[in-house]
């Protein structure tokens, strides 16, 4: 069994974007927006501002309070999308309730949507023909591409069917010709299902919800989870002290999938740039 070491993966991603921008003289700006008071959106958006400055990108933040409504949510969007210094936009979610989530998503220009969450930039996940991908599922697949392990070919199942993961990393592995099955909770013999697959993504959110008799002996296994068990200790979807040892390859949590996600926002911010300079 060997852990894959997401904290050394993401910096070298981050060190590839940084030499680039270096080495082609770019100025770079990303504008990160954040609505009330969300501790756990809080460290998120500290640690992209930190990832920024090592990559040499230029961090707009723009805090607003939780009682900002969605017109001036919209308009804070359409003045960055007019501006010529801000190359991505990224705004963190969860919003307050009084703000619709897609509207938001839909207002920001498809070239600068460094999520990808924009329904032009899905379409385009869709036909395999994207400038961008979400960032948790394009840092799973450089996860993958690590251990040396080929895609093609191979049973891949994903448990969750989110748009933000579960979806997207469905096209990414059958991009790669894998053979995917997405499960959820209407899935009949999960286990059963689960037990067939040489990568298993776990992103369902429910700690230690993945256990050693749902996984094949010599599997890939990337778990997605960010949960607290009984004891609030940070832990994953899969029962990583049980499962682990059956796996050829097994992200840990944390310092697996999460440190990847900011990385892969690097990765975009920089291709939003060079979109935006053809």
């Amino acid at each position: 069994m060997n852990i894959i070491d997401g904290k050394a993966v993401s910096q070298s991603v981050k060190e590839r974007v940084r030499d680039e921008i270096a080495e082609k003289g770019l100025k770079i700006g990303l504008a990160v927006i954040i609505v009330g008071n969300n501790q756990a959106s809080r460290v998120y958006v500290n640690n992209k501002k930190k990832a920024c400055e090592f990559c040499g990108i230029t961090s707009y933040e723009y805090a607003l309070p939780e009682e900002t409504t969605e017109e001036q949510l919209l308009e804070l969007v359409e003045t960055c999308n007019a501006d010529k210094n801000i190359n991505g936009i990224l705004v963190q979610l969860p919003l307050p309730s009084q703000i619709n989530e897609k509207t938001v998503i839909e207002h920001i220009d498809p070239n600068k949507d460094v999520d990808a969450f924009h329904a032009v930039n899905v379409g385009k996940i869709m036909i395999g023909e994207y400038s961008f991908l979400p960032c948790t599922p394009a840092g799973i697949m450089e996860l993958i591409h690590s251990t040396g392990t080929e895609v093609s070919g191979k049973e891949c199942v994903v448990i969750g069917r989110s748009n933000i993961v579960g979806k997207p990393m469905g096209m990414l592995l059958l991009h790669e010709n894998g053979t995917v099955t997405i499960c959820h909770s209407k899935t009949k013999n999960l286990a059963e299902v689960c037990r067939r697959a040489d990568i298993l993504v776990a992103a369902v959110g429910k700690a230690g919800f993945v256990t050693s008799d749902m996984v094949k002996d010599g599997a890939v296994v990337i778990d997605v989870g960010m949960n607290r068990n009984a004891d609030g200790k940070l832990c994953g979807d899969v029962d990583f002290e049980n499962v682990a040892p059956k796996c050829s390859y097994i992200t840990p949590v944390p310092g697996g999938v999460g440190p990847m996600t900011i990385a892969m926002l690097m990765e975009n911010t920089l291709r939003a740039k060079m979109l935006q300079t053809l």
